[in-house]
Protein backbone atom coordinates (compact mmCIF):
# COMPACT_ATOMS: atom_id res chain seq x y z
CA UNK A 1 0.00 0.00 0.00
CA UNK A 2 1.45 3.28 -1.29
CA UNK A 3 1.53 5.55 2.13
CA UNK A 4 2.02 9.40 1.57
CA UNK A 5 5.51 10.42 3.24
CA UNK A 6 4.76 14.03 3.48
CA UNK A 7 3.10 16.77 2.61
CA UNK A 8 5.25 17.22 -0.65
CA UNK A 9 4.01 14.11 -1.68
CA UNK A 10 0.11 14.28 -1.47
CA UNK A 11 0.29 17.72 -2.98
CA UNK A 12 2.00 16.10 -5.73
CA UNK A 13 -0.53 13.23 -5.87
CA UNK A 14 -3.38 15.98 -5.38
CA UNK A 15 -2.35 17.60 -8.75
CA UNK A 16 -2.18 14.26 -10.57
CA UNK A 17 -5.81 13.81 -9.64
CA UNK A 18 -6.72 17.22 -10.75
CA UNK A 19 -5.00 17.59 -14.35
CA UNK A 20 -7.19 16.94 -17.28
CA UNK A 21 -5.78 13.28 -18.79
CA UNK A 22 -6.77 12.22 -22.27
CA UNK A 23 -6.52 8.72 -20.34
CA UNK A 24 -8.89 7.58 -17.65
CA UNK A 25 -8.42 4.21 -15.53
CA UNK A 26 -10.47 2.69 -13.05
CA UNK A 27 -7.94 0.23 -11.15
CA UNK A 28 -6.02 -1.14 -8.01
CA UNK A 29 -4.73 1.96 -6.03
CA UNK A 30 -1.32 1.33 -6.68
CA UNK A 31 -1.70 0.70 -10.44
CA UNK A 32 -4.18 3.58 -10.40
CA UNK A 33 -1.29 5.88 -9.30
CA UNK A 34 1.70 4.82 -11.42
CA UNK A 35 -0.64 5.34 -14.07
CA UNK A 36 -1.28 8.99 -13.36
CA UNK A 37 2.09 9.14 -12.73
CA UNK A 38 3.29 8.07 -16.17
CA UNK A 39 0.47 10.92 -17.64
CA UNK A 40 1.74 13.17 -16.06
CA UNK A 41 5.41 12.27 -16.67
CA UNK A 42 4.99 12.42 -20.60
CA UNK A 43 3.16 15.70 -20.36
CA UNK A 44 6.09 17.46 -17.76
CA UNK A 45 8.50 15.65 -20.00
CA UNK A 46 6.98 17.60 -23.55
CA UNK A 47 8.40 20.92 -24.80
CA UNK A 48 6.40 22.60 -27.17
CA UNK A 49 6.00 19.27 -29.58
CA UNK A 50 9.13 17.00 -28.37
CA UNK A 51 9.10 14.52 -26.05
CA UNK A 52 11.98 14.44 -24.37
CA UNK A 53 14.35 11.81 -22.76
CA UNK A 54 13.17 13.05 -18.57
CA UNK A 55 13.01 15.80 -16.24
CA UNK A 56 17.27 15.82 -16.61
CA UNK A 57 17.43 15.46 -20.40
CA UNK A 58 16.79 16.73 -23.61
CA UNK A 59 14.84 14.92 -26.41
CA UNK A 60 18.27 14.33 -28.60
CA UNK A 61 18.26 10.82 -27.88
CA UNK A 62 16.82 8.67 -31.08
CA UNK A 63 16.83 5.17 -28.69
CA UNK A 64 14.66 7.25 -26.27
CA UNK A 65 12.21 8.53 -28.74
CA UNK A 66 11.73 5.77 -30.38
CA UNK A 67 10.92 3.31 -27.60
CA UNK A 68 8.39 6.28 -25.72
CA UNK A 69 6.94 6.59 -29.12
CA UNK A 70 6.48 2.59 -29.55
CA UNK A 71 5.15 2.21 -26.09
CA UNK A 72 2.24 4.75 -25.47
CA UNK A 73 3.27 8.19 -27.30
CA UNK A 74 2.28 7.20 -30.72
CA UNK A 75 -1.31 6.28 -29.57
CA UNK A 76 -1.93 8.63 -26.82
CA UNK A 77 0.10 11.66 -28.31
CA UNK A 78 0.08 11.06 -32.07
CA UNK A 79 1.39 14.78 -32.85
CA UNK A 80 3.69 14.95 -30.53
CA UNK A 81 5.26 11.87 -31.37
CA UNK A 82 5.63 12.16 -35.12
CA UNK A 83 7.62 15.62 -34.17
CA UNK A 84 9.56 14.05 -31.94
CA UNK A 85 10.15 11.08 -34.19
CA UNK A 86 10.92 13.17 -37.07
CA UNK A 87 13.60 15.39 -34.74
CA UNK A 88 15.54 13.04 -34.83
CA UNK A 89 16.52 12.00 -38.44
CA UNK A 90 18.91 14.23 -41.19
CA UNK A 91 16.00 16.00 -42.70
CA UNK A 92 13.48 13.01 -42.99
CA UNK A 93 16.09 11.04 -45.55
CA UNK A 94 18.37 9.17 -42.68
CA UNK A 95 18.09 8.02 -39.38
CA UNK A 96 20.35 10.18 -37.04
CA UNK A 97 22.36 10.00 -33.37
CA UNK A 98 24.22 6.62 -32.51
CA UNK A 99 24.87 4.42 -34.95
CA UNK A 100 24.67 1.08 -32.99
CA UNK A 101 20.84 1.43 -31.98
CA UNK A 102 19.25 3.63 -33.98
CA UNK A 103 17.88 1.06 -36.27
CA UNK A 104 15.03 0.78 -33.69
CA UNK A 105 13.01 3.89 -35.16
CA UNK A 106 12.45 1.58 -37.90
CA UNK A 107 9.72 -0.33 -35.22
CA UNK A 108 8.78 3.19 -33.94
CA UNK A 109 7.89 4.08 -37.48
CA UNK A 110 6.16 1.28 -38.00
CA UNK A 111 4.11 1.27 -34.70
CA UNK A 112 3.16 4.59 -35.08
CA UNK A 113 1.56 4.28 -38.80
CA UNK A 114 -0.90 1.01 -37.43
CA UNK A 115 -2.22 3.56 -34.68
CA UNK A 116 -2.35 6.34 -37.01
CA UNK A 117 -2.79 4.78 -40.09
CA UNK A 118 -0.96 8.45 -41.76
CA UNK A 119 0.24 7.06 -44.88
CA UNK A 120 1.86 10.00 -45.78
CA UNK A 121 4.17 9.41 -42.59
CA UNK A 122 4.32 5.60 -43.42
CA UNK A 123 5.71 6.57 -47.43
CA UNK A 124 8.54 9.19 -46.19
CA UNK A 125 9.01 7.32 -42.84
CA UNK A 126 9.71 4.01 -45.04
CA UNK A 127 12.11 5.92 -47.69
CA UNK A 128 14.09 6.83 -44.55
CA UNK A 129 14.25 3.61 -43.13
CA UNK A 130 15.13 1.96 -46.08
CA UNK A 131 18.54 4.23 -46.90
CA UNK A 132 19.63 3.77 -43.22
CA UNK A 133 19.65 0.44 -43.14
CA UNK A 134 21.27 0.78 -46.27
CA UNK A 135 24.06 2.97 -44.61
CA UNK A 136 24.17 0.00 -41.93
CA UNK A 137 24.39 -2.84 -43.91
CA UNK A 138 27.60 -1.40 -45.77
CA UNK A 139 29.21 0.44 -42.64
CA UNK A 140 28.26 -2.05 -39.59
CA UNK A 141 27.66 -5.17 -40.58
CA UNK A 142 30.49 -8.32 -39.79
CA UNK A 143 30.16 -10.58 -42.96
CA UNK A 144 32.29 -13.41 -40.89
CA UNK A 145 29.53 -13.64 -38.49
CA UNK A 146 26.82 -12.23 -40.43
CA UNK A 147 25.46 -9.94 -37.31
CA UNK A 148 25.85 -6.03 -36.97
CA UNK A 149 28.20 -4.42 -34.60
CA UNK A 150 28.24 -1.77 -32.29
CA UNK A 151 27.42 -2.10 -28.49
CA UNK A 152 24.26 -2.89 -27.12
CA UNK A 153 20.50 -0.87 -27.38
CA UNK A 154 20.61 2.33 -24.95
CA UNK A 155 23.96 0.94 -23.26
CA UNK A 156 26.61 4.09 -24.14
CA UNK A 157 28.73 3.78 -20.96
CA UNK A 158 31.37 1.73 -20.85
CA UNK A 159 30.05 0.43 -17.40
CA UNK A 160 27.48 -1.65 -19.56
CA UNK A 161 30.79 -4.15 -20.30
CA UNK A 162 33.29 -6.32 -18.93
CA UNK A 163 37.13 -6.71 -19.97
CA UNK A 164 38.60 -7.00 -22.60
CA UNK A 165 36.00 -4.04 -24.13
CA UNK A 166 36.85 -2.25 -20.72
CA UNK A 167 40.02 -1.20 -21.06
CA UNK A 168 41.49 -0.40 -17.40
CA UNK A 169 43.61 2.39 -19.16
CA UNK A 170 40.87 4.63 -20.04
CA UNK A 171 39.03 4.15 -17.00
CA UNK A 172 38.42 7.85 -17.22
CA UNK A 173 36.41 7.45 -20.53
CA UNK A 174 32.72 7.00 -19.72
CA UNK A 175 31.59 6.43 -23.38
CA UNK A 176 32.02 3.13 -24.45
CA UNK A 177 32.86 3.74 -28.18
CA UNK A 178 36.32 5.61 -26.10
CA UNK A 179 37.29 1.82 -25.68
CA UNK A 180 38.85 0.68 -28.97
CA UNK A 181 37.65 -3.05 -28.27
CA UNK A 182 33.95 -2.18 -28.15
CA UNK A 183 33.80 -0.99 -31.84
CA UNK A 184 33.79 -4.40 -33.46
CA UNK A 185 31.14 -6.43 -30.96
CA UNK A 186 28.14 -7.65 -31.43
CA UNK A 187 25.60 -7.99 -29.34
CA UNK A 188 21.91 -9.25 -28.16
CA UNK A 189 19.77 -6.64 -27.83
CA UNK A 190 20.79 -4.78 -30.96
CA UNK A 191 20.88 -7.33 -33.36
CA UNK A 192 17.24 -8.74 -32.20
CA UNK A 193 16.42 -5.02 -33.07
CA UNK A 194 17.86 -5.10 -36.57
CA UNK A 195 16.03 -8.44 -37.17
CA UNK A 196 12.47 -6.72 -35.83
CA UNK A 197 13.52 -3.83 -37.87
CA UNK A 198 13.88 -5.56 -41.06
CA UNK A 199 10.72 -7.19 -40.16
CA UNK A 200 8.79 -3.90 -39.99
CA UNK A 201 10.83 -3.02 -43.74
CA UNK A 202 8.75 -6.03 -44.95
CA UNK A 203 5.37 -5.13 -43.69
CA UNK A 204 6.28 -0.94 -44.67
CA UNK A 205 7.26 -2.49 -47.97
CA UNK A 206 4.04 -4.53 -48.84
CA UNK A 207 2.27 -0.68 -48.92
CA UNK A 208 5.38 1.29 -50.25
CA UNK A 209 7.33 -0.91 -52.66
CA UNK A 210 6.39 -4.44 -52.76
CA UNK A 211 8.87 -5.53 -55.23
CA UNK A 212 11.13 -5.20 -52.37
CA UNK A 213 8.96 -7.11 -50.05
CA UNK A 214 11.22 -10.12 -51.02
CA UNK A 215 14.91 -8.75 -49.80
CA UNK A 216 14.15 -7.92 -46.87
CA UNK A 217 12.23 -10.81 -46.29
CA UNK A 218 15.68 -12.95 -46.70
CA UNK A 219 17.65 -10.61 -44.75
CA UNK A 220 15.62 -10.95 -42.06
CA UNK A 221 15.97 -15.04 -42.65
CA UNK A 222 19.68 -14.88 -42.78
CA UNK A 223 20.04 -12.94 -39.54
CA UNK A 224 17.81 -14.97 -37.36
CA UNK A 225 19.65 -17.62 -38.21
CA UNK A 226 23.27 -16.20 -37.35
CA UNK A 227 21.29 -14.75 -34.33
CA UNK A 228 20.16 -18.11 -32.81
CA UNK A 229 23.82 -19.82 -34.10
CA UNK A 230 25.77 -17.29 -31.74
CA UNK A 231 23.36 -16.25 -29.26
CA UNK A 232 21.39 -18.76 -28.44
CA UNK A 233 22.31 -21.79 -26.15
CA UNK A 234 19.14 -23.80 -26.22
CA UNK A 235 20.78 -27.05 -24.13
CA UNK A 236 20.76 -24.37 -21.27
CA UNK A 237 17.97 -22.28 -22.20
CA UNK A 238 20.57 -19.36 -22.26
CA UNK A 239 21.22 -15.82 -24.45
CA UNK A 240 24.69 -14.64 -24.16
CA UNK A 241 25.07 -10.79 -23.73
CA UNK A 242 27.80 -10.19 -26.58
CA UNK A 243 30.22 -11.81 -28.59
CA UNK A 244 33.79 -9.57 -28.27
CA UNK A 245 36.29 -8.81 -30.82
CA UNK A 246 38.04 -11.98 -30.00
CA UNK A 247 35.25 -13.89 -30.67
CA UNK A 248 34.58 -14.93 -27.11
CA UNK A 249 30.88 -15.08 -26.09
CA UNK A 250 30.37 -12.95 -22.87
CA UNK A 251 27.91 -15.53 -20.89
CA UNK A 252 26.05 -12.21 -19.29
CA UNK A 253 22.15 -12.01 -18.52
CA UNK A 254 20.90 -8.44 -21.02
CA UNK A 255 17.67 -7.78 -19.53
CA UNK A 256 17.05 -5.94 -22.29
CA UNK A 257 18.34 -8.53 -24.92
CA UNK A 258 15.89 -11.35 -23.28
CA UNK A 259 12.96 -9.29 -23.76
CA UNK A 260 13.74 -8.58 -27.40
CA UNK A 261 14.53 -12.01 -28.02
CA UNK A 262 11.05 -13.36 -27.24
CA UNK A 263 9.10 -10.11 -28.08
CA UNK A 264 10.45 -10.10 -32.21
CA UNK A 265 9.99 -13.69 -32.18
CA UNK A 266 13.75 -14.95 -32.41
CA UNK A 267 12.85 -18.00 -30.30
CA UNK A 268 9.56 -20.21 -30.35
CA UNK A 269 7.25 -19.50 -27.16
CA UNK A 270 8.32 -22.81 -25.57
CA UNK A 271 12.37 -21.71 -25.57
CA UNK A 272 11.33 -18.51 -24.29
CA UNK A 273 9.14 -20.26 -21.59
CA UNK A 274 12.24 -22.06 -20.51
CA UNK A 275 14.70 -18.81 -21.09
CA UNK A 276 12.41 -16.90 -18.56
CA UNK A 277 12.53 -19.71 -16.10
CA UNK A 278 16.38 -19.67 -16.31
CA UNK A 279 16.63 -16.17 -15.59
CA UNK A 280 17.26 -14.00 -12.71
CA UNK A 281 15.06 -11.61 -10.94
CA UNK A 282 15.60 -9.59 -8.22
CA UNK A 283 12.96 -8.79 -5.74
CA UNK A 284 12.68 -5.46 -7.85
CA UNK A 285 12.79 -6.95 -11.02
CA UNK A 286 15.20 -8.01 -13.70
CA UNK A 287 18.79 -6.13 -13.82
CA UNK A 288 20.01 -4.48 -17.01
CA UNK A 289 22.66 -6.57 -16.66
CA UNK A 290 23.71 -9.78 -14.38
CA UNK A 291 26.16 -10.88 -12.81
CA UNK A 292 28.34 -8.33 -11.49
CA UNK A 293 31.58 -7.69 -13.01
CA UNK A 294 34.36 -8.14 -11.62
CA UNK A 295 35.50 -4.34 -10.88
CA UNK A 296 32.14 -3.72 -9.50
CA UNK A 297 30.30 -5.06 -6.17
CA UNK A 298 26.61 -5.11 -4.34
CA UNK A 299 28.64 -2.27 -2.49
CA UNK A 300 29.50 -0.36 -5.85
CA UNK A 301 27.53 -1.80 -8.48
CA UNK A 302 27.92 -0.62 -12.33
CA UNK A 303 25.98 2.04 -13.82
CA UNK A 304 24.79 -0.63 -16.70
CA UNK A 305 25.28 -3.39 -14.34
CA UNK A 306 23.40 -5.13 -12.07
CA UNK A 307 20.79 -2.41 -11.70
CA UNK A 308 17.45 -1.99 -12.07
CA UNK A 309 16.31 0.32 -15.31
CA UNK A 310 12.20 0.06 -15.46
CA UNK A 311 12.33 0.58 -19.12
CA UNK A 312 13.73 -2.35 -19.44
CA UNK A 313 11.86 -3.84 -16.67
CA UNK A 314 8.71 -3.26 -18.58
CA UNK A 315 10.14 -4.67 -21.83
CA UNK A 316 10.27 -8.07 -19.82
CA UNK A 317 7.43 -7.78 -17.98
CA UNK A 318 5.87 -8.06 -21.99
CA UNK A 319 8.07 -10.67 -23.36
CA UNK A 320 6.26 -12.69 -20.07
CA UNK A 321 2.70 -11.94 -20.89
CA UNK A 322 3.41 -12.88 -24.86
CA UNK A 323 4.24 -16.51 -23.58
CA UNK A 324 1.84 -16.56 -20.69
CA UNK A 325 4.78 -16.31 -17.53
CA UNK A 326 1.91 -13.93 -15.57
CA UNK A 327 3.54 -14.53 -12.07
CA UNK A 328 6.82 -12.87 -13.74
CA UNK A 329 5.13 -10.42 -15.48
CA UNK A 330 3.25 -9.35 -12.28
CA UNK A 331 6.94 -9.51 -10.39
CA UNK A 332 8.20 -7.02 -12.99
CA UNK A 333 4.75 -4.52 -13.15
CA UNK A 334 4.33 -4.37 -8.94
CA UNK A 335 7.94 -4.20 -8.32
CA UNK A 336 8.09 -0.56 -10.89
CA UNK A 337 5.08 0.82 -9.69
CA UNK A 338 6.34 0.46 -5.99
CA UNK A 339 9.55 1.44 -7.20
CA UNK A 340 8.08 5.00 -9.06
CA UNK A 341 5.63 5.66 -5.90
CA UNK A 342 7.83 4.47 -2.67
CA UNK A 343 11.44 4.72 -3.56
CA UNK A 344 11.76 8.13 -2.70
CA UNK A 345 9.65 10.96 -0.50
CA UNK A 346 7.95 12.38 -4.45
CA UNK A 347 6.06 9.54 -6.56
CA UNK A 348 9.40 9.63 -9.33
CA UNK A 349 9.77 7.51 -12.11
CA UNK A 350 13.82 7.68 -11.44
CA UNK A 351 15.86 6.54 -14.64
CA UNK A 352 17.84 3.95 -12.44
CA UNK A 353 18.08 1.80 -9.15
CA UNK A 354 19.87 -0.45 -7.58
CA UNK A 355 18.34 -4.38 -6.97
CA UNK A 356 17.22 -3.14 -3.30
CA UNK A 357 15.42 -0.08 -4.77
CA UNK A 358 17.47 2.96 -4.09
CA UNK A 359 17.22 5.77 -6.29
CA UNK A 360 21.20 6.06 -7.81
CA UNK A 361 22.84 6.88 -11.09
CA UNK A 362 25.34 3.12 -10.11
CA UNK A 363 28.94 3.61 -10.61
CA UNK A 364 31.55 4.07 -13.87
CA UNK A 365 34.79 5.57 -13.84
CA UNK A 366 34.87 5.27 -10.42
CA UNK A 367 32.38 7.97 -9.69
CA UNK A 368 29.11 7.66 -8.00
CA UNK A 369 26.28 8.87 -10.88
CA UNK A 370 23.48 10.72 -9.33
CA UNK A 371 20.24 9.45 -9.21
CA UNK A 372 17.68 11.73 -12.56
CA UNK A 373 14.07 12.46 -12.10
CA UNK A 374 10.52 11.43 -14.17
CA UNK A 375 12.59 9.26 -17.12
CA UNK A 376 10.31 8.97 -19.70
CA UNK A 377 10.65 5.67 -20.98
CA UNK A 378 9.68 4.44 -17.50
CA UNK A 379 6.55 5.83 -17.69
CA UNK A 380 5.91 4.77 -21.07
CA UNK A 381 6.86 1.62 -20.03
CA UNK A 382 4.18 1.03 -17.24
CA UNK A 383 1.69 2.47 -19.59
CA UNK A 384 2.67 -0.48 -22.54
CA UNK A 385 1.94 -2.94 -19.21
CA UNK A 386 -1.41 -1.50 -18.69
CA UNK A 387 -2.46 -1.20 -22.43
CA UNK A 388 -0.83 -3.63 -23.82
CA UNK A 389 -1.03 -6.08 -21.47
CA UNK A 390 -3.68 -5.90 -18.98
CA UNK A 391 -5.89 -4.29 -21.18
CA UNK A 392 -4.57 -6.09 -24.26
CA UNK A 393 -4.77 -3.59 -27.08
CA UNK A 394 -2.83 -4.60 -30.32
CA UNK A 395 -2.08 -2.80 -32.86
CA UNK A 396 -2.44 -4.34 -36.89
CA UNK A 397 -2.10 -3.42 -40.15
CA UNK A 398 -6.22 -3.47 -40.23
CA UNK A 399 -7.66 -2.83 -36.77
CA UNK A 400 -6.93 -3.24 -33.07
CA UNK A 401 -6.84 -7.02 -31.53
CA UNK A 402 -7.28 -7.95 -27.96
CA UNK A 403 -5.91 -10.22 -25.95
CA UNK A 404 -5.97 -8.89 -22.54
CA UNK A 405 -4.66 -10.81 -19.32
CA UNK A 406 -6.94 -8.65 -16.69
CA UNK A 407 -5.78 -8.18 -13.32
CA UNK A 408 -4.86 -11.09 -11.49
CA UNK A 409 -7.89 -11.46 -8.10
CA UNK A 410 -10.11 -10.62 -11.37
CA UNK A 411 -11.28 -7.45 -10.32
CA UNK A 412 -12.34 -4.83 -13.27
CA UNK A 413 -10.31 -2.47 -14.71
CA UNK A 414 -11.33 0.15 -16.93
CA UNK A 415 -10.03 2.89 -19.45
CA UNK A 416 -11.85 5.74 -20.88
CA UNK A 417 -11.07 8.30 -23.77
CA UNK A 418 -8.65 5.98 -25.63
CA UNK A 419 -8.30 7.74 -28.91
CA UNK A 420 -7.64 5.30 -31.85
CA UNK A 421 -7.62 6.90 -35.16
CA UNK A 422 -11.19 8.55 -35.65
CA UNK A 423 -12.56 6.59 -33.15
CA UNK A 424 -12.74 7.22 -28.92
CA UNK A 425 -13.04 3.51 -26.54
CA UNK A 426 -13.63 3.35 -23.40
CA UNK A 427 -12.62 -0.50 -22.49
CA UNK A 428 -13.76 -2.67 -19.99
CA UNK A 429 -11.87 -5.98 -18.77
CA UNK A 430 -13.62 -8.04 -16.23
CA UNK A 431 -12.87 -11.63 -14.75
CA UNK A 432 -10.03 -13.88 -14.37
CA UNK A 433 -8.44 -16.08 -17.17
CA UNK A 434 -6.50 -15.94 -20.49
CA UNK A 435 -9.47 -16.53 -23.08
CA UNK A 436 -12.24 -14.27 -23.87
CA UNK A 437 -15.47 -15.10 -23.19
CA UNK A 438 -16.92 -12.30 -24.37
CA UNK A 439 -16.83 -8.93 -26.25
CA UNK A 440 -19.40 -6.48 -26.64
CA UNK A 441 -19.33 -3.13 -28.96
CA UNK A 442 -21.71 -0.46 -27.88
CA UNK A 443 -23.68 -3.57 -26.22
CA UNK A 444 -23.60 -6.23 -29.14
CA UNK A 445 -21.71 -9.01 -29.38
CA UNK A 446 -18.70 -9.63 -31.76
CA UNK A 447 -15.24 -10.89 -32.10
CA UNK A 448 -12.30 -9.15 -29.76
CA UNK A 449 -11.17 -7.00 -32.86
CA UNK A 450 -12.16 -3.17 -33.43
CA UNK A 451 -11.18 -2.09 -37.10
CA UNK A 452 -8.90 0.39 -38.19
CA UNK A 453 -12.12 1.95 -40.16
CA UNK A 454 -13.74 2.57 -36.92
CA UNK A 455 -15.08 6.04 -35.75
CA UNK A 456 -17.62 8.05 -33.15
CA UNK A 457 -17.44 6.50 -29.52
CA UNK A 458 -17.24 2.75 -28.70
CA UNK A 459 -18.01 1.31 -25.19
CA UNK A 460 -15.73 -2.20 -25.54
CA UNK A 461 -16.62 -4.57 -22.55
CA UNK A 462 -14.38 -8.03 -22.12
CA UNK A 463 -15.50 -10.41 -20.35
CA UNK A 464 -12.32 -13.15 -19.57
CA UNK A 465 -12.22 -16.46 -18.50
Amino acid sequence: MFKFHCFRSFCFLLLLSLMSLPLRAEVGEGLQKSLQLALWTIDHNTDGQLLKAGADYGGEWTRDISINSWNAASLLRPDVAEYSLWSVTNNHKTIGHQYWDKIIWVIAAWNHYLVTGREVFLREAYQCCKQTMTQLEDSVFDYEYGLFTGPAVYQDGIAAYDEPIYDPSLDSKSYVLDHPNSHAIKCLSTNATYYEAYKCLVEMAKICEPSEVKSFVKKASKLKKNFRRYFFDKSNSRLYYLIDHTGRAHKYQEGLGVAFTILFDLVTDKEARKIIASTYQSSNGVPTVWPCFPRFSSEKPGRHNVMIWPHVNMFYAAACAKVGAYDSFWHEVNAISRLALEADATPNFHEIYTIEGNPSGGWQCGTLWPPLNHQTWCATGMLRAIINNIIGLHPCIDGLAFAPIGMTDGSSIKINDVRYRNAVLDITVKGKGSKVASFMVNGKSTKPFIPSSANGHLAIEITLK
